[in-house]
């Protein structure tokens, strides 16, 4: 049988472990890392469409001018850059469109301005290669260089 001095004490655990709980994921606090010299980092992926409409599709100068004036001033730490295939349903027509692609993933510490480094980066070659969109993905992880 519970009294209620026990109770109250098994309420005010429970209280205590909820606030706790929301002041870690509310503050976003992270748990350590796993493997020792590791950091937080967060994971940035690019997803860059090939397919230039009315002209050729993007060549490798071209690629390279881009990546060496608008991705390294953006990301000067280094990145990396893998070759694709891509696929995705376009709005207008309904059909299923293939390209070649880059896929940019760079690692880097959380920064205020990662926001404004990623989009420098994705309206250049929105504006340069006349692109609707580039795609992003970002997740936070644990790393080291």
């Amino acid at each position: 049988m519970t009294t209620p001095w026990r109770r109250a004490i098994n309420s005010t655990v429970i209280a205590i472990s909820c606030i706790i709980s929301c002041i870690i994921s509310c503050t976003g606090a992270q748990a350590a890392c796993p493997l020792p010299g590791e950091a937080p980092m967060t994971i940035v992926t690019l997803y860059f469409g090939e397919s230039i409409p009315g002209k050729p599709p993007l060549n490798p100068e071209q690629w390279a001018q881009f990546a060496a004036n608008v991705v390294t001033k953006a990301f000067p730490d280094g990145f990396t850059v893998i070759d694709g295939l891509g696929q995705w349903l376009d709005p207008g027509s309904g059909k299923i469109v293939r390209e070649n692609s880059k896929v940019l993933t760079v690692a880097l510490a959380p920064s205020p301005n990662l926001a404004a480094r990623i989009g420098s980066v994705t309206r250049a070659y929105d504006r340069e290669f006349d692109q609707r969109s580039v795609g992003v993905t970002t997740s936070d992880a644990c790393g080291a260089f």
